[in-house]
């Protein structure tokens, strides 16, 4: 097929990965957005933890860790390749601390061991020296008592492990991705643009152009539709023919990101696994903390989720504190923090995942998320990105497929 031009549907790290790729190659693409700049949610506000699978330790079949490792290997590379330029600057600097909480899924001996069985994976991977930090080596050390109650005093955490696992600062990356967009000549933008429908411009002939229709009135033509939407994913699906399967959840969350006036020593620790929150920190001055139960604003299971309520100023000041007071028992350093006086925002978007449930039920789909990838319906494209660490890798394995 000779590729003229291929509509990439949605702006975050999965569109705008998909479209610099292809764009690469030669491809002419038109990026739809529906927001009036390119990372406006979840892209641009989130951990941006780097997943090896350590995080998933109720999925005992190694599945989900297995299906995360080599997205998330690759994902340094790739960014660079992307954004041409070093991602140094980005990272967390130090280990990730995972604690375990006395109520979560996997009680600790459970989680050392699947701990030992992910690590073991990522020794053997070939990818291993390409992560964020070489993780050829890669072990996890379970704390002394006495290490962990330098960490936290809380009586719900009942074991403490150092894991070679890191995040990155997404507002740096999302900021990073927008100056690589604007200056690749290849690909036109339409912001503000909100995709309704994707149809064969023949119909029933699924192998013929596609036609992009927008809620502005406004329709064109393509090659190739990629659909990367996350809120909006299912819906468009639907108008193209692709009937959504099995269960899924569209979760709306805000966190809390912190620019500390003055540095601050913390370390980046997840409280797991379940319900519960984490703290990244991106040097000693910027801070993302989150606790899952307060910062979850919706969970829906429909096609096309209700769309969230804005928050007024007292109610955006209320809910950072609710934050920042159920971490701060298993977490120290938010004392610290608080103490800095700096500027905190609050912010998030929507996030996609096949399955539903709840985060505090050891059966949820949640807690394995292996199901994620690329469905095609002739020359239309649906990308469930799974992850924000795997986006990059899936994007690049799409174009070379696009383009070979």
């Amino acid at each position: 097929m000779a590729l003229k031009r291929i509509a990439v549907l949605g702006a975050g790290i999965a569109g705008v990965s998909t479209a610099l790729f292809l764009a690469k190659r030669g491809v002419a693409v038109t990026l739809y957005e529906a927001e009036e700049r390119p990372f406006s949610g979840a892209s641009r506000w989130n951990e941006g933890k780097i997943h090896l699978g350590f995080l998933y330790s109720g999925d005992g079949s190694l599945r989900t860790a297995e299906r995360l490792i080599p997205g998330g290997l690759v994902f340094r590379p790739l960014v660079e390749e992307l954004i041409g330029g070093s991602l140094d600057g980005a990272p967390t600097t130090a280990d990730d601390i995972y604690l375990c909480h006395r109520d979560g899924v996997t009680p600790a001996e459970a989680m050392e061991t699947y701990f030992g069985a992910v690590a073991a994976r990522v020794r053997e991977h070939r990818d291993a020296p390409r992560y964020i930090t070489d993780v050829s080596d890669c072990a996890v050390q379970r704390l002394t008592p006495s290490q962990l109650s330098t960490l936290t005093d809380a009586p719900e955490i009942v074991a403490g492990f150092r894991i070679p696992e890191r995040s990155v600062s997404t507002t740096w990356i999302a900021d990073r991705f927008i100056a690589a967009l604007a200056a690749e000549t290849r690909i036109e933008t339409r912001m503000g643009a909100c995709v309704t429908a994707a149809q064969p411009t023949n119909t029933g002939d699924i192998e013929s152009r596609w036609l992009v229709r927008t809620a502005q009135g406004e329709a064109e033509t393509f090659d190739i539709v990629v659909n990367t939407l996350w809120a909006g994913r299912l819906a468009v699906d639907v108008t193209a023919g692709l009937a959504p399967q099995g269960a899924w959840s569209h979760r709306y969350r805000l966190s809390v990101f912190l620019r500390a006036s003055a540095p601050v020593s913390a370390p980046s620790i997840t409280i797991a696994t379940g319900p519960f929150g984490d703290v990244k920190a991106y040097g000693e001055r910027d801070f993302y903390l989150s606790w899952y139960p307060d910062g979850l604003r919706i969970d829906s299971a429909d096609v096309t989720p209700p769309s969230p309520a804005a928050l007024n100023a007292p109610e955006r000041e209320s809910l950072t504190k609710a934050i920042l007071d159920h971490l701060e028992p298993f977490a120290p350093a938010v004392s610290e923090l608080r103490a800095s006086s700096g500027q905190a925002l609050l912010e998030g978007g929507w996030v996609f995942a096949a399955g539903g449930g709840r985060l505090a039920d050891p059966r949820s789909p949640l807690h394995r998320r292996a199901d994620f990838g690329v469905t095609r319906r002739g020359r239309y494209i649906s990308v469930d990105t799974g992850k924000y660490s795997t986006a990059p890798w899936l994007a690049h394995h799409l174009a070379e497929s696009l383009c070979s």
